[in-house]
């Protein structure tokens, strides 16, 4: 995140969906390689050894890929597919956004509480507003996020940004400048692309309400 809340380009390479078959940035697809014994395995960090097999970062894509066992062909060698991939996935990309922020925390670069959030927003201070995706609409509209792409982020449920900050549930965060609030907006896109909560996804129990105790 630079300057005025733009989102500085770090695409880097572009990969092929075996999926789709449409080549885009890395920053939007989602790696697998094969592990020793031929199961599929999801690269999260991209670090894994072996060929990388890429799927974009979209539901439909993944539940293709697995459904018709894709990376096989891609692999060009037989491929196992575990039970309950496109979860997996999801849940490792909750779990990444969620240490992303955890990190943050502990180096003063985020916070959470209406109030609080409020105050780092008026002043400046915030770089991105995080909101809970299943917090009552009324009161994330009470607060504005700053201006630039991916200053927004909605992709976590109150229980899951609850665990960066220690509680039970957490709907308002905020984070401020630095290095790990731009990989927090990186992998919160690719999350909030596999859950697209915007186009009506079940988002889990009833809408919260207001935040916990603070």
């Amino acid at each position: 995140m630079g300057r005025g809340g733009r989102v500085r380009d770090r695409d880097g390479p572009e990969r092929r969906c075996i999926a789709s078959g449409e080549s885009g940035p890395t920053a939007g697809l989602i790696r697998f390689v094969l592990s020793p014994g031929g199961e599929v395995v999801p690269d999260i960090l991209g670090r894994l050894p072996g060929r990388g097999m890429w799927v974009a970062s979209d539901r439909a894509a993944l539940e293709r890929a697995a459904g018709r066992n894709l990376f096989a062909r891609a692999a060009r060698a037989p491929a196992r597919v575990p039970e309950g991939l496109v979860a997996l996935v999801e849940a490792l990309l909750v779990r990444r956004v969620v240490d992303l922020v955890a990190l943050a925390r502990k180096s003063g670069a985020a916070i959470a509480g209406f109030e609080k959030v409020r105050e780092w927003l008026a002043a400046g201070r915030a770089e991105v507003l995080l909101q809970a995706a299943d917090g009552s609409p009324r009161e994330r509209a009470r607060l504005r996020p700053p201006a630039g792409e991916g200053a927004h982020v909605t992709c976590l449920l109150g229980g899951e940004l609850g665990l960066a900050f220690g509680r039970e549930r957490v709907i308002h965060a905020a984070l401020g400048a630095g290095g790990v609030t731009l990989r927090v907006v990186e992998e919160a896109a690719r999350l909030a692309r596999l859950r697209d909560f915007g186009r009506g996804m079940r988002v889990g129990g009833t809408a919260a309400g207001k935040d916990r105790r603070v």
